[in-house]
């Protein structure tokens, strides 16, 4: 278990269980927003508000995120019900503001990656944060599939040896055509990485919870396929589609990781493997139920079974073997570890794993290093 500061509100109020649950507001409404309501639900919470970037978007999203009422910002909802936690699930832009005044009013705190749109935010977002004694956590769910939570505890244990190697990629199809367009794209929205910031900030989280070892120095270069994005009107773009980065750790390691939003039929295909003096481990999100291991003299397929897993992966398979778990599980999982943070109060207990504030800073920075190395076309050291 890993420790924070859990101060009570002013006036005094946090989660009760006789209050049918804990109260979530949900910031946004679109496919993230959805997710976060289920999980919610799922953990026993009520959504009590939903705001929307207009009160008859709040009120249209009403059905689909499964909130008790709609607002038209923030400050109403607050003002209005009580709220233990508030679901940040904007454009990241917006992260900031929100976060401030969710914290400002007592609230704990779930935002979406990334946390902010630069490090310098991020790190003020995280102040805040731990200067109010709130709970507030960021979404790097991939670590609650069992089988990463396999992968870490075999690393930990030294079945793998000394680690050398680490490689693997994050790919997508998405915005693989012009036509194809979102508001990530746009820098004043977005940031100024989009791949890297979107999907290959997800890759590193997942490269540093399974080694316990952090990328010290990197070396990236970015491509822009699609130039210019839109159907009526073409605009023109400036993130990017396709990251590649080199690394180093700073337990020794070197690597690299591919990271693409225009690669044809994959649809979100994270793969990470790691390799040491005794064995290598290797794990593809989009066959979640198994863990490969590799030795010397033989190679095999470790499968998803909450009896022969290890019990720090066994606590996340919530089904038998053969049953497959997936996406909405590992936030489901996300979720109901916030609440267990949130309902240890004073005692400032947080589940081992659960992706925190300064996980989100620590994104903020490696997105910052891969910019500037792009940009400087050299190697750069990532700030600690």
């Amino acid at each position: 278990m890993s420790v924070v500061r859990v101060t009570e509100p002013a006036d005094g109020h946090r989660y009760r269980p006789e209050d049918g649950g804990h109260r979530a507001a949900i910031i946004g409404t679109g496919f993230m927003a959805r997710v976060h309501a289920r999980a919610v639900r799922a953990a026993g919470g009520r959504v009590v508000g939903v705001v929307g970037s207009s009160l008859h978007r709040a009120e249209t999203a009403l059905p689909d995120v499964g909130a008790e009422r709609a607002f038209a910002d923030l400050a109403d909802l607050m003002d209005t019900v009580d709220v233990d936690v508030v679901h940040v699930c904007t454009p990241n832009h917006l992260h900031a503001p929100l976060v401030h005044t969710a914290l400002a009013a007592g609230a704990h705190v779930v935002c979406e990656k990334p946390l902010a749109t630069d490090s310098a935010t991020a790190a003020a977002m995280t102040e805040a944060a731990r200067a109010t004694g709130r709970v507030a956590v960021v979404p790097f769910v991939y670590r609650f599939h069992p089988m990463v939570r396999e992968a870490r505890e075999r690393v930990r244990l030294g079945e793998v040896g000394t680690l050398s190697l680490a490689h693997g990629s994050y790919l997508q199809d998405w915005l693989l055509r012009p036509a194809d367009d979102n508001r990530r794209v746009d820098p004043r929205l977005g940031g100024s990485t989009r791949a890297f910031g979107d999907i290959g900030s997800h890759w590193c989280d997942l490269l540093e919870f399974v080694t316990g070892d952090r990328i010290v120095r990197l070396s990236a270069q970015t491509s822009t396929v699609n130039a210019h994005r839109g159907v009526a009107t073409a605009r023109a773009v400036r993130t990017e589609d396709i990251v590649t980065v080199q690394f180093g750790t700073a337990g020794g390691v070197v690597g690299a990781v591919v990271v693409s939003q225009v690669s044809a039929g994959r649809k979100n295909r994270l793969l990470l493997e790691v390799s040491g003096s005794d064995a290598s481990l290797c794990f593809d999100q989009e066959n979640p139920e198994l863990l490969w291991w590799g030795g010397r003299e033989r190679s095999s397929q470790l499968v998803r079974d909450p009896d022969t897993l290890s019990p720090p992966a066994a606590r996340y398979a919530r089904v038998p073997a053969g049953h497959p778990q997936g996406y909405q599980d590992c936030f489901n999982a996300f979720v109901a570890d916030t609440i267990t943070a949130i309902e240890s109060g004073a005692d400032g207990l947080i589940p081992d794993g659960l992706p925190t504030f300064d996980d989100g800073l620590r994104g903020a920075r490696l997105a910052d290093a891969v910019v500037a190395s792009a940009r400087e076309q050299a190697w750069v050291e990532v700030a600690s």
